[in-house]
């Protein structure tokens, strides 16, 4: 196996051979060979570089659902398109192959898994618990076997704020001190004799600054032996973890106990230690008033993009939260997302509580759990809360996730790059003569023939340009629905010579998107000719999003989270969602006036009255009789009336076949 590294993507375009194209078995017949225990799989392209690496209890069931296409997953058609081969490694359990999946994707990056999106590496507390006087640091260095880190956390100032503010709590040596450096050497000169070069400091070392301001032990100089410093050790690792309530119980104790002992300088110190804790305290917000130990990860999504925010609560106090760009998004579903996730974070950190709150449920959160007790050395639970606080705090944790991921997006041009690509990723795959950066798209909405209409949106530089948008009401009477007769008539008031000579309507398009496959596609074409127009055309197809073209039989298949499936996924969208709220204001104005008009007892001012008092037809319609009742001035028989007239109306909407077309039925209206 050879390693790429973090950055490597698979070649999409220039594929090597396949198995069987080589007189070899096919990848699937190779699949039908692996053994039907539990391991890891290791997908390859072309290359030989593992582009995937996934865990199961049974590795040939599994792998098969990858051959055959049974996982629904949208990136596994375009992933199976570039594997040419694979390896596999079986182990005794699914704990163990989770703990070995972890161990691989940290190994290779694979480009189909879940990982943070810059691959850096995070800052960590460390306590380098493998010197005679273990010191604190800041570090991003890869995890040692004799130092114990506390992290991460993605903001490098707050983690040494909380280093300096430890100090002030627990003095500690710090790992950048020149003077710890120096009686480091000396210990480790006499690693049998920690007594003896303790003693040697206190002759020969020099007091180092921190000492003199408190923050030091001073082991540099003997103040200190090993059974004291350790001590202070344990204090401030148990402070890291979240016990804080242990800590400021013991340093309450020796206060009292020094001034018991009329050491009343002694006991000022710790009273100043003391008075730290609180005022970090005071800082941090408490969550539950019981002394619980969790995190709460909120996580948002945008195409191809994501964002993870951890809340760290320890003794019922959030003390920090944490938040991690990731490098998938929408394009993989959110059970991969999270749990990939999950085992990238805790493979790293050392800081686990009893709780790991989520807002799905995960198939393998027992096999999650075991590999997370087994690191704790207690049971931990992985939950997904239904309601109450921990559903508050974990709804709160995504917005902070949208947030961060849209300060991520502005600080890094993500968004603008990626639109860039998108339009010349759509030049490319649609033959266009130059980048389209002027995007026009048509949708129509109906119900039954009645209140049709089409809307107009369009996108400049790639982005949306509302003020360019138009509604078009239907003029040709219609007795059921008929996309092809609404959208030939859209585009000739659109494109002929009066519209196209008005400066309202704007430049001329690069590119005409429509909602729909090859017979509407080829509607348009045939209304474009008759106007002596050559407008590049395309049709985006719901069902696969497959977009077709006039030049070309088979559908063009843009690859699956490409920027360039996203803008156009996004346009259709916009102008199915603008032509649906056109739709329904016409059908709820129609509706308001035929229906309450034929209602005895409704005249023009308990119309007007009803209406003000529910705000939309809709709600009327969502109302009771006794509801409709409590509008001032409308008795009770009227409301019954109404509310009747109101049913029947919507009975009438809603008749037999009505969900067959977009836009028949409520829901097919949200499409």
């Amino acid at each position: 196996m050879s390693t790429k590294g973090p950055g490597y993507i698979p070649d999409f375009a220039s594929q090597a051979p396949r198995p069987e194209d080589q007189g070899l078995p096919s990848i699937a017949e190779q699949v039908n060979q692996v053994p039907t225990e539990p391991g890891c799989y290791l997908w390859k392209d072309g290359k030989g570089q593992v582009i995937y690496v996934g865990k199961a209890k049974n590795l040939r069931a599994r792998m098969r659902q990858y051959t055959t296409l049974a996982d629904e997953r949208i990136k596994i058609p375009l992933m199976m398109q570039v594997v040419r081969s694979f390896d596999y490694i079986v182990v005794q359990n699914e704990h163990e192959a989770l703990v070995l999946e972890r161990n691989l994707i940290a190994q290779y990056h694979p480009y189909f898994n879940v990982d943070f999106k810059d691959d850096k590496s995070y800052p960590f507390i460390a306590i380098t618990e493998g010197d005679v006087f273990p010191a604190i640091k800041y570090t991003r260095e890869r995890h040692r076997k004799d130092t114990r880190y506390f992290g991460p956390y993605t903001d490098a100032k707050a983690a040494r704020e909380t280093i300096d503010t430890l100090r002030k709590v627990i003095p500690i040596c710090i790992g950048t001190c020149a003077e710890w450096k120096r009686a480091r050497r000396i210990m480790e000169k006499n690693p049998d004799q920690a007594a003896y070069a303790n003693l040697l400091l206190a002759d020969t070392g020099r007091p180092c600054f921190d000492y003199h301001v408190g923050r030091g032990p001073g082991v540099c100089c003997g103040a200190i032996n090993t059974v004291d410093y350790a001590k202070h050790v344990s204090q401030v690792e148990r402070f890291l973890s979240g016990k804080r309530s242990e800590v400021v119980s013991e340093l309450t104790q020796q206060m009292q106990e020094a001034a018991a002992d009329l050491e009343f300088e002694r006991a000022g110190r710790i009273k100043a230690r003391l008075e730290a804790i609180n005022a970090v305290e005071a800082r941090q917000q408490v969550v539950f008033s019981s002394s619980v130990n969790l995190d709460l990860i909120g996580f948002y999504r945008e195409e191809t993009i994501s964002c993870a925010c951890v809340f760290v609560v320890r003794e019922g106090i959030t003390v920090r939260s944490v938040e991690f760009v990731l490098d998938k998004g929408n394009d993989v579903d959110e059970v991969e997302l999270q749990e990939g996730f999950l085992k990238r974070y805790y493979d790293e950190t050392a800081d686990l509580p009893a709780e790991v709150d989520l807002t799905i449920d995960l198939p393998d959160a027992d096999v999650i759990e075991e590999w997370l007790t087994g690191k704790r050395g207690h049971n931990v639970r992985v939950h997904r809360p239904q309601r109450g606080e921990k559903r508050r705090l974990l709804e709160m944790a995504a917005q902070n996730a949208h947030h961060a991921l849209n300060r991520y997006m502005v600080r890094t041009g993500y968004a603008d790059d990626r639109t860039n690509q998108a339009l010349l990723q759509l030049e490319s795959a649609l033959a266009l003569d130059a980048p389209p950066m002027r995007i026009e798209c048509f949708d129509i909405s109906t119900l039954h023939g009645h209140f049709t209409v089409a809307s107009m949106v369009v996108f400049t530089n790639g982005r949306p340009d509302k003020s360019q948008y138009r509604r078009f009401k239907i003029q040709t009477p219609l007795t059921e629905a008929n996309d092809f007769v609404s959208m030939s008539e859209v585009l000739s008031r659109r494109y002929g010579p009066k519209t196209m000579a008005d400066e309202r309507f704007g430049s001329r398009p690069d590119l005409l998107v429509l909602d729909g496959g090859k017979p509407q596609l080829h509607a348009a074409m045939e209304q474009l000719d008759l106007l002596g127009l050559d407008i590049p055309c395309c049709g985006l197809a719901k069902s696969d999003e497959e977009v077709f073209v006039p030049w070309d039989e088979t559908p063009i298949v843009l690859p699956s989270g490409s920027a360039s499936l996203y803008l156009i996924k996004q346009v259709r969208d916009e102008s199915h969602r603008f032509a649906i709220t056109f739709h329904r204001e016409l059908r709820d104005k129609a509706m308001t006036v035929s229906v309450l008009d034929e209602v005895p007892g409704v005249g023009p001012k308990r119309k007007k009255a009803i209406m003000r008092h529910f705000g939309s037809m809709r709600k009327l319609r969502a109302a009771s009789a006794d509801e409709i009742a409590s509008v001032k001035g409308v008795p009770e028989d009227v409301a019954q009336a109404v509310w009747q007239a109101v049913r029947q109306g919507e009975d009438e909407l809603a008749e037999p076949g009505a969900e067959d077309h977009p836009g028949a039925s409520a829901e097919g209206l949200q499409g």
